[in-house]
């Protein structure tokens, strides 16, 4: 019998996003199992990538919405592509056993907090929202990290998230030049 949390008809999408940005590792489980979740996980970067790009709407306009949108969908494959190549190869724990759509799925839905990026619209706390939803993402995502890779330790987490965020900087910066001008 599988020891693996099951996706159950009861579990919507909305329920999962709320669940996964209050940092259940469960849920995290259930969508590295889940190989339909990979859509779901696109999806919850699409809206915090759009939200962030509302939010931002002062700044880069409309063609901002997609810019971020792109963005984050390059830096979302990208960064999950890092965190499996060093999870897995470099720094894995004794029961890790994952792959790219595990790390997409999960921290696809580590990008949920980022929603609150809408809220970047009242500009009195603007940057007190991107801060915190930043920082809430991070967290989320060495949650994301840990499950998918099936970790028994935090800190491990962590170190596949400092050593791959440089890298997944200098490539996702390669992407997004490649990619054409900022819209200004």
């Amino acid at each position: 019998m599988s020891t693996e949390p099951q996706p159950t008809a009861m579990t919507s999408f909305p329920q999962r996003m709320l669940r996964a940005s209050m940092l259940d590792a469960e849920v995290y489980e259930e969508v590295e199992a889940d190989r339909g979740a990979t859509l779901q996980a696109a999806c919850v970067v699409v809206l915090a990538s759009a939200a962030a790009g509302v939010g931002a709407l002062e700044n880069h306009g409309v063609a901002g919405i997609l810019w971020y949108t792109v963005a984050a969908l390059a830096g979302w494959y990208i960064w999950a592509l890092v965190a499996c190549e060093i999870g897995t190869r470099l720094l894995p724990g004794p029961e890790t056993v994952s792959d790219h759509g595990e790390l997409l799925r999960t921290i696809g839905f580590s990008s949920a907090p980022g929603i609150l990026r809408i809220f970047a619209l009242v500009t009195p706390i603007a940057g007190f929202v991107f801060v915190l939803s930043t920082l809430w993402m991070l967290v989320a995502m060495v949650v994301a990290v840990r499950q998918a890779l099936d970790y028994d330790s935090t800190l491990r987490a962590i170190a596949v998230c400092a050593i791959g965020f440089p890298v997944y900087a200098i490539i996702l910066g390669i992407t997004l030049l490649l990619m054409g001008p900022w819209p200004i």
